[in-house]
């Protein structure tokens, strides 16, 4: 993924942050559009496309959070990456972004240095997730990792990225106990800092989603899925 062709779109409220975090990164070459608010954000996103957004949470008009939600039901969008940058920290608050749809949570204030370390380590883990396109099969359910897509009983289930790449790890080894730090370290990444309730929410959302049958706690240990 060459930077000048990654579309990066920046949402925050505060003209300064939006000044400061465009040079940086418009430093290291990649393309960057802004918005201001959420409702921009959701507009600039389905014009743009971009490959990755890094969006404040408190904003006018409407919060990171409801755009989140509004941007992962785009179909056009499924692959972009979402990170919320904001001065919020709190655990409840990670995990209400999680549950958003977003990817990464960035804590402010960060140097410059760090966040363009986070922004190429995201794009990176874009990168081999592309190159590492491929359908799989179990039970009855279609996966197809190109597309982000599963199919099952012939109806299409939406899934935002996260809840995708949890899904398709535990499938790609039906039976196999996944254990939490594995989860994390390979869904999420060494990059990322969140606690162990974000796979609960997500394990959460994907029995609702997919089935609560597939889905097996080891108490102490992780979760596998059965077929």
């Amino acid at each position: 993924m060459k930077k000048r062709n990654t579309k990066i779109l920046l949402v925050d409220d505060e003209p300064d942050i939006l000044e400061i975090v465009s040079y940086n990164l418009a430093q290291e070459g990649y393309q960057i559009v802004t918005a201001a608010n959420g409702k921009e954000a959701i507009e600039k996103a389905k014009k743009e496309l971009p490959s990755l957004i890094i969006m404040d949470v408190m904003m006018p008009e409407m919060d990171g959070m409801e755009a989140c939600e509004h941007i992962r039901k785009i179909p056009e969008l499924n692959n972009v990456i979402i990170t919320f940058l904001t001065a919020r920290s709190e655990d409840y608050s990670q995990v209400a972004g999680f549950d958003a749809g977003a990817d990464d949570y960035i804590t402010k204030p960060i140097k410059p240095k760090l966040l363009v370390i986070k922004v190429k380590a995201l794009l990176r883990r874009l990168k081999e997730q592309d190159q590492n396109a491929e359908t799989l099969n179990v039970g009855g359910i279609e996966i197809n990792r190109e597309e982000y897509k599963i199919v099952k009983d012939n109806l299409e289930i939406a899934l935002p990225r996260k809840e995708f790449e949890l899904f398709y790890l535990l499938a790609s080894k039906p039976g196999k106990v996944f254990k939490r730090e594995e989860i994390l370290d390979k869904v999420w990444g060494n990059d990322v800092v969140v606690g162990g309730r974000t796979i609960d929410v997500h394990i959460r959302k994907l029995r609702e989603k997919i089935g609560d049958d597939l889905f097996k706690t080891i108490k102490g240990v992780g979760y596998k899925f059965e077929v």
